[in-house]
């Protein structure tokens, strides 16, 4: 019996969609309808300081005028702690993550400790963190409510399979099929990330990592930017029992001047195309959709 195909898109609802975010919708949507698939809108709004309601209304009224409707009723992150917090728990029962206290100005002077003047290594989250805070512990206690970060070595020691995933899009570089990561490569250009925020109680690779299962997602449609988190989330899949799903990477959507569209770029807002009396399909024309 074939599969059937899932697609979703998550936009944060912090500002208006662009053009970019026309582009990644449109992609998803696409990609199900060609299949006879669905797809799925759910909203990333963890960050609460930032997420407005008015924003998420016009993220629905945007998709809408673009002709992509969703199948479904609509996830949203902050009604999915309990779900963040029993993965973590689990996590933390098997040692496999520690609190860290560090802020961001410790770890970027720790990281350039070593060797003064050199320039840190950088991964998917920015500084690699230096491992200030790591610490093995039996996994007893509560659950720290500091940010909490993911020991990479004793992560990768518990696996009983290589990470690996099937691209069908394309990465930064080409890359296609499948795509995998011996541990040197995810403890030298990735190391220990965060999983959960103070402020937040988790985090984005953890959230989508929970979402897409939940979800049921088959195909994962994103930026090529997201590519090189992509060993996370297929690692993190592993650690909690969750399948993997195959993953598209798209091209991004540039200025005139060759950089990636931003939330600030409300002048490539879809609500002002729509504004200005463009056409859902002039928009598509605009991104070659």
């Amino acid at each position: 019996m074939k599969t059937k195909v899932i697609t979703r898109f998550a936009p944060s609802p912090t500002g208006p969609l662009h053009l970019g975010h026309a582009y990644a919708a449109i992609v998803a949507h696409d990609m199900a309808r060609a299949a006879g698939g669905d797809f799925l809108l759910r909203i990333e709004d963890i960050d609460q300081t930032r997420a407005r309601p008015e924003w998420e209304a016009l993220i629905k009224e945007d998709l809408l005028w673009l002709g992509l409707r969703w199948d479904g009723p609509i996830m949203r992150q902050s009604e999915r702690l309990p779900a963040y917090r029993a993965a973590l728990q689990d996590l933390w029962a098997r040692g496999l993550i520690y609190d860290c206290h560090c802020t961001r100005r410790d770890i970027a002077e720790a990281a350039s400790a070593p060797q003064e003047g050199a320039t840190p290594l950088i991964g998917p989250d920015g500084l690699i963190y230096p491992g200030t805070c790591r610490r093995v512990h039996d996994g007893s206690g509560p659950l720290p409510g500091d940010a909490l970060r993911l020991n990479m070595r004793r992560a990768l020691d518990s696996l009983t399979h290589p990470v690996s995933f099937t691209e069908t899009g394309a990465g930064p570089d080409g890359q296609s099929g499948v795509q995998a990561f011996d541990p040197e490569y995810l403890l030298g250009n990735i190391g220990d990330v965060v999983l959960a925020r103070r402020d937040m109680g988790t985090s984005y690779h953890l959230a989508v990592v929970l979402d897409d299962a939940a979800q049921r997602i088959t195909h994962v449609t994103r930026g090529a930017d997201l590519f090189e988190a992509t060993p996370i989330h297929v690692l993190l899949q592993g650690l909690l029992g969750l399948p993997t799903p195959l993953y598209h990477h798209h091209r991004l959507i540039r200025d005139d001047r060759g950089k990636r569209l931003a939330k600030r770029d409300d002048a490539r807002a879809i609500a002002t195309y729509r504004a200005e009396g463009k056409t859902p399909d002039q928009v598509r024309a605009m991104i070659g959709a």
